[in-house]
């Protein structure tokens, strides 16, 4: 009864999250929290595979039709187990949501450049690109002159509006799995991963792929915590390194969360780095410290040190 409280519980946070961005997933998170038998069902996967976001991942690219009644989702999950299970267990939630960016190029904007990018949990290293694009934070103002696509993200509070472009002289990535832009599955897949009724999002995860294609980035496969030591001794001799992550170490287990954030701490403290985090508010416990975080909203950090309550898809940045 405990495995399935835990994943009600689970369930019914995304639900929040979700509200108001996909009524499809909202109804369909709510739906699995109300359901023994799928609950069951989740209870035979491992933990790290239980997340909504993947579960409805897979069951989407077997047929679920999204959006679409919690009734379609339920029966995909149930009707095509096997096939549901085999996708849920090869692939992973490599969301790669380039708007997130609005959110995290005023926090760059404090860092002193050129700036030399490592993105952990990168995907296809869509993210490593914040020199590539336009920016509103209306009504603060913007940021022109890329020439690239426009990212958007309502502001409030004292935001740093940002008076240039990050200078990226480097750039890399780690990931597990990391995600080849030229490779139409893996793209295909991340097409797969934006929720059901958000165009917007798509068309702009297209122009994403389009700039990541013009100049692929480095991307190192591996676990996070034994692959970035050495990644920021390649990163130091082009500039500041920065490690940044977006909805990543939710995705590891409690311990590695402990790991990660003590990693993370001292490669600061000794110098070696920048650390711009982006996690919802019980990931990271030790950076959200007890400030109080609204549903569907992260804690954007510098160094470990909230500066921003950001949407998890980047629509909106309340600077502290």
């Amino acid at each position: 009864m405990l495995l399935h409280d835990d994943v009600i519980a689970e369930y019914l946070d995304f639900a929040a999250y979700a509200a108001g961005d996909s009524p499809c997933f909202e109804e369909w998170a709510r739906g699995v929290a109300d359901d023994p038998e799928v609950l069951a069902w989740l209870g035979t996967l491992p933990t790290i595979k239980r997340q909504p976001n993947l579960v409805f991942a897979a069951a989407r690219w077997h047929g679920a039709p999204a959006p679409g009644p919690y009734a379609g989702l339920r029966r995909v999950l149930l009707g095509q187990e096997p096939d549901v299970r085999a996708t849920v267990m090869a692939r992973a939630t490599q969301t790669n949501e380039v708007g997130r960016l609005a959110t995290l190029v005023p926090v760059l904007a404090l860092v002193e450049g050129p700036l030399a990018l490592v993105e952990v949990g990168a995907s296809a290293g869509l993210c490593l690109f914040p020199d590539r694009y336009d920016y509103a934070w209306p009504p603060l103002g913007g940021l022109r002159g890329s020439g690239g696509p426009v990212l958007t993200a309502q502001a409030s509070g004292p935001l740093p509006l940002p008076v240039r472009h990050p200078e990226v002289a480097w750039r890399a990535g780690i990931d597990l799995n990391p995600l080849d832009v030229t490779d139409p599955d893996a793209t295909a897949w991340l097409e797969n991963l934006v929720w059901p009724e958000q165009d917007e999002r798509r068309e702009r995860l297209r122009a994403a792929i389009d700039v990541a294609r013009q100049d692929p980035p480095l991307l190192v496969r591996g676990d996070l915590l034994d692959r970035l030591p050495d990644l920021l001794e390649q990163a130091a001799p082009h500039g500041t390194p920065v490690v940044l992550h977006s909805a990543v170490v939710a995705y590891l287990d409690e311990p590695d969360r402990r790991r990660f954030h003590a990693l993370m701490t001292d490669l600061v403290t000794a110098g070696r780095c920048r650390w711009i985090s982006n996690e919802g508010p019980r990931v990271l416990p030790d950076v959200t410290g007890d400030r109080a975080v609204p549903p569907g909203r992260f804690v954007t950090a510098l160094d470990g040190v909230p500066v921003a309550l950001s949407h998890g898809h980047g629509h909106t940045v309340d600077w502290l």
